[in-house]
C-alpha cells in the first residue's frame, strides 16, 4: 500500500490529469467553462466568487512554496524555520478560512436559488465535496502540530514531491509522515485528477495573455458631432 500511494499513485493522478486536459481540448472544447450562472443571481456571487478565488491562490502559493523551495533557500535568506512556520500557520489558515468561507457561500447561494440549483450537476457536488475536504484536512493537519515549530513537513512531504519529477519517487520519506497529512496528500492527488473533468479546468484558461496585450486606445467623439444631428439642405446621397 505504501508503494502504491506514493510511488504509483501520483503518476495516475498526472495520468489523469493530461488525459483529461487532452481529452476535454478535443471533444468538450466548448464545455471548456465554470458555466457561470450569474445570469440567475449575482449579489451574493459577487462575494462568494472572490473570496474563494483570493483565498485558493494563496492556499496554491503557499503550497508551491511548500514543497518545491527547498528550506535551505529560506534559511539562506534570513527565514527561519520558526519563522516559517509561524508564516505558513496564520497565513495558510487565514487563506484556508477564506476559501471556505467562499465555498460554503456559493454551495448556500446554489442550494437556495433555484434556477442556480437546478444548473447544478453531480459532477459538481463531487468537486465541491473533494475541494472543500482537501482545504479542510489541510488546515486540521497543520493545527494539529501548532505548537513549537510545528511539524516540518520539508523534511519529507517537500522532498518526496521534487522526487515524483526525476521518476525516482522516494518513499521512504513518507515513513512517520502524521496521518493528516497524508490524508491530505491523498485528496489533494484526488482534486488534482479530478480537474480536467470538472468546471475547475477554467483555471487553465486564465487570460494571462491579458497582462501583455496592446493599450486599447478609445477615442471621443469630436464635440461638433454631439448633439441633434445638423441639418442639409437638399437630398441626401443614398448608399449603395
Amino acid at each position: 500500500m505504501t508503494t502504491f500511494l506514493w510511488g504509483v499513485l501520483p503518476y495516475v493522478t498526472f495520468a489523469l490529469l493530461v488525459a483529461g486536459l487532452l481529452w476535454r481540448h478535443r471533444y468538450d472544447r466548448f464545455g471548456w467553462t465554470t458555466r457561470s450562472s450569474q445570469v440567475y443571481e449575482s449579489k451574493l456571487l459577487n462575494i462568494a466568487s472572490p473570496a474563494f478565488h483570493y483565498g485558493i491562490l494563496f492556499v496554491l502559493a503557499g503550497h508551491v512554496v511548500g514543497l518545491f523551495v527547498p528550506e535551505s533557500w529560506t534559511q539562506s535568506v534570513g527565514v527561519s524555520e520558526h519563522a516559517y512556520h509561524l508564516f505558513s500557520l496564520y497565513g495558510g489558515t487565514a487563506a484556508g478560512l477564506l476559501a471556505v468561507a467562499g465555498i460554503v457561500l456559493l454551495v448556500h447561494r446554489r442550494r437556495t436559488n433555484a434556477p442556480v440549483f437546478r444548473a447544478t450537476t453531480a459532477n459538481d457536488k463531487v468537486m465541491y465535496v473533494v475541494l472543500l475536504a482537501a482545504i479542510v484536512m489541510g488546515m486540521a493537519a497543520k493545527l494539529s502540530h501548532a505548537g513549537g515549530d510545528g511539524y516540518d513537513y520539508r523534511q519529507s512531504l517537500a522532498p518526496w514531491a521534487r522526487s515524483l519529477f526525476t521518476l525516482q519517487p522516494d518513499i521512504d520519506l513518507m515513513a512517520g509522515v502524521p496521518v493528516l497529512y497524508e490524508v491530505h496528500a491523498v485528496i489533494g492527488m484526488a482534486l488534482i485528477a479530478l480537474v480536467p473533468y470538472t468546471r475547475l479546468v477554467h483555471m487553465f484558461s486564465a487570460p494571462v495573455q491579458y497582462l501583455f496585450r496592446p493599450y486599447v486606445v478609445y477615442r471621443s467623439r469630436d464635440q461638433e458631432q454631439l448633439g441633434p444631428r445638423p441639418e442639409k439642405r437638399g437630398w441626401e446621397k443614398a448608399g449603395s
